[in-house]
């Protein structure tokens, strides 16, 4: 099992991205990611995770709006 997975981001300003995250001891991501903006929290975007139907692709983190 891998101790880490990359993830694409859908949607918002990181659309199309792809971020590194740590599984956990059941073989899971985080169920969100903060995708920080340039100007650091004030930017930043939230994405959750969703299960992802394409081939050679679990996960993907979904776009959900702004941090603020």
């Amino acid at each position: 099992m891998a101790s880490s997975v990359q993830i694409p981001l859908v949607g918002g300003a990181a659309d199309g991205e792809t971020v590194t995250v740590e599984l956990d001891v059941n073989g899971r991501p985080p169920l969100t990611h903060h995708h920080l903006g340039s100007n650091g929290l004030a930017e930043a975007q939230i994405y959750e995770l969703e299960s992802d139907d394409q081939p050679g692709r679990e996960w993907v983190y979904a776009w959900r709006g702004p941090a603020v």
